[in-house]
């Protein structure tokens, strides 16, 4: 008997749904139907105006009429889609009774199945219940908060800014401009739709010339947040829309062991003089590449003849204490050029096998994790790996304080007093011999300091190969005096003179120092006064 019910019900449902998708063609052929061109002529004569005026007049009635028409149609199918979504849900709550309860007629086991766009609505809705978005979350503390960036229609407005943006910049990312110009769009066409027409009462379509601006923040684990602010009916009018962009669950991509045992790395060093410079790099090379890793060949491109048998005996001297003979010296008689050097150390490799290579300065400490991110982040023909180092204030100024200068190791931490992210230095790389023949290497034709790597990093970008860009814990940039030579062009001696700059001390160090004589007489007049109490 139930058998026979639930039959009957499905075949009930079946003709309804068949009834709502026919009507729904029908509405969609009529609202597609041209318009005759007798019906046009007579709509054309039927006052026996010819006027440009009544031209016009006529042009906007048939368009107030048509958008009219269409928004009834909008309506009409909005709400057969509503009808179609509750016969569908009523017709699974049958069939998923009926399983249950294991009477499921044969023949329709293929219609049981589960909702999976239900679940993943349902998954959104829940992200955004658990957003801050509808009401506000209890916070540890002031540095809990996730601050807004604000936008227009042109401009960002940015708290994070880092050393290369700007507190106030165009969106320079293609996908960064399409998501806040999308959203922009998407609140257009709410506020234009059939359901925001019934809701709220309004006198004209909503344009972009309306959008005044937006606030956009992103939750990492729940999605991101969207307050756009348009102008209104009146001068003191508004109209206040919130977006959710959700985040889906996390999705396996890939899974694949690595074997990095048979990667060698060559490390390659343009070098002109600094032979101090060039121990402390040693040490740490023994160290670190030598003891700990092992799978290393060090390149060393020398330019003149000045102070270089204090290099070749630096070599000799690790060579005989360690029996570690994977070295090259390359002596050009030229003018110094990092990039010149890093070009004839890349190209001057002779075996067989492509090789991983590391282009790294004189003054640059690094540690073993930092080797094996450099073989895991790169990969011929696909992957190069541009680490962002962390760079070294001057230490005498950060341990001024202090009676001796804390040991290189012990100065080596990532604090904000201790340095900053280079975030605007590209020199230090790895990526495979292979993609750097076959990119074009660097530009020759620049001499001395600077911009040779920006170059190399933008023919990447115009590359189908996948740049890896992220802060390395593991790649530091020890500090030195800098020396911005008077024979540097302007732009280039500008660039020297800003680098100098960050690299002594933060803003509130260097502060300390600009105000340093009213610091120490508001401290000496301290002193008077505890004097005469």
């Amino acid at each position: 008997m139930f058998k026979r019910w639930l039959l009957a019900m499905v075949v009930r449902v079946g003709f309804i749904l068949l009834g709502l998708f026919c009507s729904l063609s029908l509405l969609y052929l009529l609202a597609c139907k041209p318009v005759s061109h007798g019906s046009q002529q007579s709509l054309l004569w039927s006052g026996g105006t010819t006027s440009k005026e009544g031209y016009m007049a006529l042009l906007q009635e048939r368009e107030d009429s048509h958008r009219h028409y269409i928004n009834s149609l909008t309506k009409q199918i909005a709400q057969l889609k509503e009808a179609l979504q509750e016969r569908t849900q009523q017709l699974q709550e049958s069939l998923d009774k009926a399983k249950s309860k294991g009477i499921l007629p044969q023949g329709l086991e293929s219609l049981h199945k589960v909702p999976i766009q239900s679940d993943l609505k349902e998954f959104f809705r829940s992200q955004l219940n658990q957003a801050e978005v509808k009401s506000g979350l209890k916070l540890p503390s002031e540095y809990a908060v996730i601050t807004f960036d604000t936008f227009t229609l042109q401009r960002v407005y940015q708290l994070e800014t880092g050393l290369t943006r700007h507190p106030e910049e165009r969106p320079v990312r293609k996908d960064r401009r399409d998501e806040l110009i999308g959203t922009v769009e998407t609140g257009l066409h709410v506020l234009n739709g059939p359901q925001h027409m019934d809701n709220i009462r309004r006198k004209h379509t909503y344009s972009p010339s309306d959008f005044i601006e937006g606030l956009t923040r992103t939750e990492r684990d729940r999605g991101s947040i969207y307050e756009l602010t348009f102008k209104g009916d009146g001068p003191q009018d508004f109209t206040h829309l919130v977006l959710f962009r959700p985040f889906g669950p996390v999705m396996k991509v890939k899974s694949e062991s690595v074997d990095t045992r048979s990667m060698l790395i060559n490390i390659i060093v343009p070098l002109s003089k600094r032979p101090n410079t060039f121990r402390q790099f040693i040490n740490n090379f023994r160290e670190v590449c030598i003891k700990q890793d092992g799978r290393v060949h060090l390149t060393v491109v020398y330019f003149g003849r000045d102070q270089i048998d204090q290099v070749k005996s630096m070599l000799d001297q690790t060579t005989r204490e360690t029996h570690f003979r994977s070295f090259t010296l390359i002596q050009l008689n030229e003018e110094f050029s990092r990039g010149r050097g890093l070009e004839v150390g890349a190209r001057a490799w002779r075996r067989s096998h492509n090789v991983l290579l590391f282009f790294c300065d004189v003054d640059i400490h690094f540690t073993v994790d930092f080797l094996t991110s450099c073989r895991l982040n790169a990969e011929p023909g696909k992957k190069v790996y541009y680490p962002v180092l962390f760079s070294q204030y001057n230490p005498s100024i950060i341990y001024s304080n202090r009676t001796l200068l804390p040991s290189v190791q012990q100065q080596l931490v990532i604090r904000k007093e201790a340095g900053f992210w280079r975030d605007f230095g590209f020199g230090m790389t790895c990526q495979y011999r292979s993609d750097f023949i076959n990119i074009g290497g660097f530009d020759r034709n620049i001499k001395g300091w600077g911009l040779e790597d920006v170059h190399l990093y933008r023919k990447y970008l115009h590359s189908k190969l996948m740049v890896i860009r992220s802060p390395s814990r593991g790649l530091f940039h020890l500090w030195h005096e800098k020396t911005c030579a008077d024979e540097l062009p302007p732009d280039k001696y500008k660039m020297c003179m800003q680098t100098k700059a960050m690299s002594e001390a933060s803003h509130s160090q260097l502060g300390e120092l600009f105000f340093k004589p009213e610091i120490e007489a508001h401290l000496n007049s301290l002193k008077q006064r505890s004097r005469k109490t």
